[in-house]
């Protein structure tokens, strides 16, 4: 974690010359140090949660989900190819068997 460092008694001094009484100006020095420290901790809290392994695997279970669907896909596209290729050649006997039938070939 990154400490945040403020001289929170030179910032009261900075106010106090800026008209701010004794008591506003510890009292915005100290909170303005608070929020500073808050603000690391979070941001170091979250770079370690960023950092660390899914737990649960489930970035490699959607993977696999992933990788599943695409082989069905692929599946189902050869499938297909063959079907339109097979309806195709049918058409061309059928339509040759119906000319033979007519005695124009």
């Amino acid at each position: 974690m990154t400490a945040f460092v403020l001289d929170t008694l030179a910032y009261a001094d900075t106010l106090k010359a800026g008209g701010f009484s004794a008591q506003q100006a510890e009292t915005l020095a100290r909170t303005l140090a608070e929020i500073l420290n808050r603000m690391a901790k979070t941001k170091a809290k979250t770079q370690a949660r960023d950092n660390t392994p899914d737990p649960d695997g489930e970035a490699l279970r959607l993977d696999a989900k992933i990788a599943e669907s695409n082989a069905l896909t692929a599946k189902i596209k050869a499938d297909l190819t063959r079907w339109v290729i097979g309806a195709g050649a049918l058409q061309i006997i059928v339509l040759a068997g119906l000319l033979k039938m007519a005695k124009l070939i």
